[in-house]
């Protein structure tokens, strides 16, 4: 049976016996400890497995990458057309979201009093989000891009730093071309491919693990929250379907020159990992098989594009900011003028961009959002309750979207550079 099958599998039983146990024995005390000691750890060690191999494979796919690329010219046009790609595709993702929030008006059908037991529910967990979020700027953000010491970078989860340094290394051995450079070009690709044995294994366990996840959220939620803010999600949910059945297929059809029906049948395992993990970061072992085995994308194209992709390309996170904030403002009675709603649309994009690739990684960026409008930070309470679910949308869009740009910049790419290698 083919893995892609089993996690779909794992995914049916996992939500559905979640459901079935808070249906019917939401208090009691043996499914309580049942998530704790069982689903939870075997969902947190598949993805503690996945984390494990991010920075090594970033490190080395980036650097074989820019490598590969040779020419300095040739990176910089791969370079220039991927972030044309994040920058128009994330700005009609985001448009598509704010455009659904002012048609839709979720902000008004929410019962306050629902609101403000969410408020008080998740009181504790907002304030860690939003605490020390308001002295960051766009000019922090923009130098926090160069790391002072890439190995903390690396042990602090800060994969742009990571990936800076490693385009710099990569730019680095191809002007070189010593003998010595070579013989380390050919040690990362070593690691790489140990990255890429060691990633068939934890995939291997995906089915498992994918089932255990989907039981703990289920079981602990069940499905008052997802009724009580069915507006919201709704609201959401819809706006990431265009994005991604819509605005994708253009992209795959028209530029990409593929069917859209042969892309997504085999963008199916990254996707579905995607939604399982709700990480761009953990998916990426699994992008950059599917990118190279199953959508043909030259190795060069494909280190360089989806490995930066996993960061920087984040539709579906931008989609989801542009449309909570503005949730958020509705609920509050905070009124937004076009202007103010452009300059959200430009932080979303930007935003999108810096939000780390990992589970609620946008949720620190949405609270910096509220606060330089006037919105009350504590309102991200509102949405945590949901928050994984709509998490494991939008990555579907943000590691779809990664594929997306691969495939059509690849295309894009000369005939002596379009060849895998």
């Amino acid at each position: 049976m083919p893995l892609h099958t089993r996690m779909l599998i794992g995914f049916v039983v996992g939500a559905g016996l979640g459901l079935l146990a808070n249906f019917l024995f939401a208090d009691a005390a043996w499914l309580d400890l049942t998530v704790r000691y069982v689903a939870d750890p075997v969902g947190q060690v598949f993805l503690r497995l996945l984390f494990m191999l991010v920075v090594p494979l970033v490190f080395s796919a980036l650097v074989l990458g820019v490598v590969e690329i040779g020419d300095p010219r040739s990176l910089g046009r791969i370079g220039g057309k991927t972030l044309v790609f994040i920058l128009v595709v994330t700005s009609i993702a985001v448009t598509i979201g704010l455009v659904c929030v002012n048609l839709l008006q979720p902000g008004q059908g929410l019962p306050p009093e629902v609101g403000q037991a969410l408020l008080a529910e998740t009181s504790e967990q907002t304030a860690q989000i939003t605490s020390g979020r308001e002295s960051l700027s766009g000019i922090d953000l923009l130098i926090n891009i160069v790391p002072r010491n890439p190995v903390a970078s690396a042990a602090n989860g800060d994969l742009i730093g990571v990936m800076f340094f490693s385009l710099m290394f990569g730019i680095a051995a191809a002007v070189l071309r010593t003998e010595g450079t070579h013989t380390f070009v050919k040690s990362v690709q070593g690691v790489y491919d140990i990255c890429l044995k060691l990633i068939g294994w934890v995939i291997a366990l995906a089915p498992y693990a994918v089932a255990a996840l989907l039981f703990s959220i289920t079981a602990k939620l069940g499905l008052d929250v997802l009724v009580q803010l069915a507006r919201f999600v709704g609201t959401v949910v819809l706006a990431l379907a265009i994005h991604f059945f819509v605005v994708f297929p253009l992209l795959v059809r028209g530029f990409g020159k593929m069917s859209p029906v042969a892309f997504f049948r085999a963008a199916q395992p990254a996707i579905l990992t995607a939604f399982s993990t709700s990480s761009s970061s953990a998916t990426l072992p699994t992008t950059l098989k599917v990118a190279e085995e199953n959508l043909g994308v030259p190795r060069r194209v494909s280190r360089f594009v989806c490995t930066l992709g996993a960061t920087a390309n984040m539709n579906g996170t931008a989609l989801f900011e542009g449309v909570t904030v503005l949730f958020l403002a509705q609920f509050f009675g905070v009124e937004l003028s076009l202007m103010q709603q452009v300059t959200i649309l430009v932080l979303c994009i930007l935003g999108g961009i810096g939000a780390a690739g990992v589970p609620g990684g946008s949720l620190p960026v949405i609270a910096m959002i509220l606060v330089m409008f006037g919105i009350p930070a504590e309102g991200i309470g509102l949405i945590l309750g949901v928050d994984r679910f709509l998490d494991m949308c939008r990555t579907c869009v943000n590691v779809t979207g990664d594929l997306v740009g691969a495939v059509v910049i690849g295309q894009g790419e000369p005939e002596h550079l379009a060849e895998a290698a």
